[in-house]
């Protein structure tokens, strides 16, 4: 099992590769890019083409898409699309992202709502986020040292390489095995030493090679964090995070201390390679944004920590001492009390905290702080969060409408601005803006099942039905989105000449499409 896939996705890889087997890896840390010329890479070395390792990847992640844990939060996937971009245009630029796999993989970073701190890659450019992880972060540049480090291990393709790897070593272990049973019927202890010792050298040349490939992600990884805006040191404040937590006994909670184990030996090695003079710590290569703590806050809070951690939270900005403590760490605070108060269905609460968390920023010492449009639109966005979840739509309307100039044309502002009309029965007033955003985004199921509540409440249940169908084949659920397709042709027959004749010939088509793909998936099974 490639050790940079979360507990979640274990058990969906294990039926998607079989015998996949792979020891664990160390999470090594790469030299700044004027100590890595000449540094060769590995080579492909995969008998696993681009496309064949794409429809793997489209397998497990369908399973994925259906695990609960799953979450589409809009502005947490805003916000770490930004960094992951960036990696994407930074590796593009420095040819490190051919014009094959930017073609053919997806490119994709799925969030879970998991409380661990891991993160992991999957073939065909998938890649998982554990919000524990994204909480843990105390600045952007220590997130996309972690987006970094993954998709590296996605554009050298190491799961297909491990792929390959894996079926030239089987017949040691199957050697292993016949000699272990040729050895039974005389002496039990040693066909026993036979099989373990074979099992032992299958594993030991996997560690190796996957060690190799750590080295690999880790050294080109390094390389885009400065081409895309961050600081390679978020490197070191990321490493440092788990050293620290090594230190405290992992409790379980660091999925990365187990399948990236942490020696003195690393920690020496990872320091020698910052150049002379660098200033080394998290604290070295950005200060604590404002945003990114809001956003850290966020991920904590929808990981589901529980209620008795949420009313704890919610009490921490009324603690002695809190006063005292960092700008951020205030704003975080408030923020969770906000946050928290309304899943706890305490509108009053949520609209106190949400309060003094807008004064706490406009009165920002620093006054590009408190002036940030990255800021003031996460204040925005919760505030219409809070009075929709309050039944408030109007409200909601109104804070959208109060963000900051040229930032009310994103994701989390439209999926917010069409669940108010919905919830205020005004719901046609959304719809162009959606369809325009499907049309422009057709992989966005969240948006596609908006856009049916929308036709639903307009009257246009042909267009709601086909909404529904294409929400599903966003994800990959090839089936359900045929049967809502058969669905929607049912209907457009029972309703004769009254039919949408456009939606009708959509449908078919796409029907048709789905039926293809289905029988793709049936031979490739």
């Amino acid at each position: 099992m490639p050790p940079f896939l979360c507990r979640k996705a274990k058990a969906v890889v294990q039926r998607a590769l079989l015998a996949l087997t792979v020891g664990a890896c160390a999470l090594a840390w790469a030299p700044p890019a004027s100590a890595q010329t000449g540094l060769p890479t590995l080579g492909d070395g995969s008998e696993l083409g681009s496309s064949a390792e794409r429809r793997l990847g489209d397998r497990i992640i369908r399973e994925l898409y259906r695990d609960p844990d799953y979450i589409d939060d809009p502005v947490l996937e805003d916000y770490v699309q930004g960094l992951w971009q960036s990696l994407l245009a930074a590796a593009r630029a420095r040819g490190e992202l051919s014009a094959e796999l930017d073609e053919r993989f997806a490119w994709e970073v799925l969030l879970g709502r998991d409380r661990s701190v891991n993160a992991f890659a999957l073939p065909g450019g998938y890649l998982g986020l554990h919000l524990g992880l994204v909480g843990v972060t105390s600045t952007r540049d220590e997130l996309a040292s972690v987006l970094a480090h993954e998709l590296s291990h996605v554009l050298q393709r190491h799961v297909s390489r491990l792929l390959t790897a894996q079926k030239k070593q089987t017949p040691l272990l199957l050697g292993a095995l016949v000699l272990g049973a040729l050895a039974a019927s005389k002496n039990p202890d040693a066909a026993q030493a036979l099989v373990v010792g074979g099992r032992a050298l299958l594993l030991q040349n996997q560690l190796n090679f996957s060690r190799d490939m750590e080295r690999e992600a880790d050294r080109i990884g390094y390389g885009l964090m400065a081409p895309a805006g961050f600081a390679p040191q978020g490197f070191v404040g990321m490493f440092d995070k788990l050293q620290q937590a090594n230190r405290l006994n992992d409790n379980g909670s660091w999925p990365y201390l187990r399948s990236h184990p942490l020696t003195t030996e690393r920690s020496a090695d990872m320091h020698a390679r910052i150049p002379p003079g660098t200033a080394i710590g998290a604290t070295a290569a950005a200060p604590a944004t404002l945003e990114h703590a809001l956003v850290a806050a966020r991920a904590r809070v929808l990981a589901n920590p529980g209620v008795d951690s949420l009313r704890q939270w919610i009490a921490e900005p009324h603690s002695s001492g809190w006063a005292s403590q960092p700008l951020p760490h205030r704003a975080a605070a408030l923020y969770v009390a906000a946050l928290g108060s309304s899943q706890l269905r305490d509108a009053a609460g949520a609209r106190a905290a949400a309060q003094k968390l807008d004064d706490l920023v406009r009165n920002a010492p620093d006054a590009r702080q408190a002036s940030d449009p990255a800021t003031r639109r996460l204040l925005g966005l919760l505030n219409a969060e809070i009075e929709l979840a309050a039944g408030a739509a109007d409200a909601a309307l109104q804070a959208l409408q109060a963000l900051p100039a040229g930032s009310d044309t994103g994701r989390p502002e439209l999926l917010l601005r069409t669940r108010a009309l919905l919830q205020a029965r005004r719901a046609g007033e959304g719809a162009q803006a959606l369809q325009t955003w499907v049309a422009n985004h057709p992989k966005d199921a969240t948006a596609w099942q908006l856009l049916a509540a929308v036709a639903q409440a307009q009257g246009q249940t042909l267009r709601a039905v086909r909404a529904e169908a294409e929400a599903h084949a966003a994800r990959y659920d090839y089936a359900a989105a045929a049967d809502r397709f058969k669905a929607g042709q049912d209907l457009a027959r029972r309703s004769g000449a009254a039919v949408d004749h456009i939606d009708a010939s959509i449908i078919d088509t796409r029907l048709r499409a789905m039926e293809s793909l289905l029988r793709e998936q049936a031979a490739e099974r």
